[in-house]
């Protein structure tokens, strides 16, 4: 019978397949649920990472989620020195407002992520709306201690038939590579604190496609999974503004390079507002 006191062992890489198939033996559980109980729920603490620059028109409906969430998470914004209302907007959900003066979406999140006090790190775009049941998809995830990074279904909000459709085949290349090149989405991405301290975060020498090039990285340290069951709308403005076949145009040439070479093409990405 299982023993629910029964708690994964401490071993080294060379020792811990034997030991783990012997105690899985002896107690009569499978290898997935020794690593489902690896971590135990009461350990695993949330925050938020949400970088920002000139969102006071869209960071308040995404607070207002995270405030929601039960039970509560850390919400962490960094702001690169907005000019608007943004960080005002913030300090209504959340104490943890950093304001830092140098640019950069990378810049920001390891910033966020050095602040944060939770065992799980969830970045977040400012104008992405998602469940505030979320958690609970993430502590189902993370139960399996092997787990170290996750993402989910990207979907457009207010897309047009050919966008949503878009958006369906691009989650459904992310979840088919997940096991053997996996990727991670920017707009909502989940790591454990201590593996992303581990590989040092995003690379700040990106411009862009720094979300991917981490999760690489990641996956040497353990599985990258792609939560099928959740779903998080980013808003469409840079693909009103700039024109849905440039940015994809935009984004399949950086990823070539970015396989390619380590560094995608563009040496900036500008911000749409």
């Amino acid at each position: 019978m299982h023993d629910p006191s029964f708690s994964p062992l401490q071993t080294n890489k060379f020792t811990e397949p034997v030991l783990v198939s012997f105690m899985c033996f002896v107690s009569d559980i499978s290898w997935d649920d020794y690593w489902r109980q690896a971590m135990p729920l009461e350990k695993m603490k949330i925050s938020a990472v949400i970088p920002t620059f000139m969102e006071e028109h869209y960071v308040e409906s995404l607070l207002s989620k995270l405030a929601e969430v039960e039970p509560p998470i850390e919400i962490i914004v960094v702001d690169s020195v907005s000019q608007d209302k943004t960080a005002e907007i913030a300090r209504r959900f959340t104490e943890k407002v950093y304001q830092i003066t140098e640019r950069g979406i990378s810049k920001a999140r390891n910033y966020g992520a050095a602040h944060a006090s939770g065992s799980l790190l969830v970045f977040l775009d400012a104008d992405v709306k998602l469940p505030t049941n979320f958690a609970k998809n993430l502590y189902e995830v993370f139960k399996d201690a092997r787990v170290v990074g996750a993402t989910c279904n990207i979907m457009p909000e207010h897309g047009t038939c050919f966008e949503k459709a878009f958006f369906k085949f691009y989650n459904s290349l992310i979840q088919m590579t997940a096991k053997f090149k996996p990727h991670a989405q920017g707009k909502f991405f989940v790591t454990r604190k201590k593996e992303f301290m581990q590989v040092s975060g995003f690379d700040e020498s990106l411009p862009c496609m720094e979300d991917h090039e981490l999760a690489h990285r990641l996956s040497k340290l353990g599985k990258i999974v792609f939560m099928s069951d959740l779903t998080v709308y980013e808003s469409m403005r840079r693909f009103r503004k700039l024109g849905f076949s440039k940015v994809l145009n935009t984004w399949i040439i950086d990823y070539i390079f970015l396989l390619l070479r380590g560094k995608p093409l563009s040496r900036v990405w500008q911000p749409t507002r």
